[in-house]
């Protein structure tokens, strides 16, 4: 059997995953610039006319606390990125069933008619649209492989998208 990331799929999936972690990180060195770039102004405007600029001090003390945030979520998603095309470079897809109760309870069923297995699974992600589009998948059929630690990479035809799911703590 072929690995996963052989199809082409997954990999413009995980491609257009590592371009979101990109924009997170850009993101947040734009916005650490920025602060850095409205002090200085702030601080100019206020050396040369004597007078404050209204805000300025709490937008780039905002974009200061934001800056590290936003390069923290990219460099982390770049991190499960790469985590996720090792094990998919390794291992094929497994063919199964996803059952959705909601985003936190979630159970993909494989192993074929005769012996089914389940694997119970909370999402990751905690963005609305994702567990939307998880919630619709149930009863579907999608392709998952297990990244290790109990963590787990789905899709199905046609999703576009990667989802990583995760095994309750306690039931590993």
């Amino acid at each position: 059997m072929q690995p996963a990331a052989d199809d082409p799929a997954t990999t413009a999936a995980l491609t257009a995953y590592r371009g979101g972690a990109l924009r997170w990180v850009a993101g947040g060195a734009v916005a650490g610039v920025v602060a850095v770039l409205g002090g200085v102004a702030a601080a100019a405007v206020a050396d040369e006319t004597g007078r404050r600029v209204p805000v300025m001090g709490l937008a780039v003390v905002g974009l200061l606390f934001v800056a590290p945030v936003a390069v923290a979520i990219g460099v982390g998603s770049l991190l499960r990125a790469r985590r996720w095309a090792l094990a998919m470079a390794a291992t094929p897809w497994v063919h199964g069933v996803l059952r959705a109760a909601g985003p936190a309870v979630l159970s993909f069923e494989h192993g074929g008619p005769d012996e089914p297995e389940a694997v119970r699974l909370q999402l990751e992600t905690t963005t609305l649209w994702r567990a939307r589009l998880v919630q619709g998948l149930d009863g579907g059929a999608v392709r998952a492989v297990p990244v290790g630690g109990g963590e787990w990479v789905f899709t199905a035809d046609g999703l576009g998208t990667l989802l990583g799911a995760r095994e309750p703590r306690g039931r590993r």
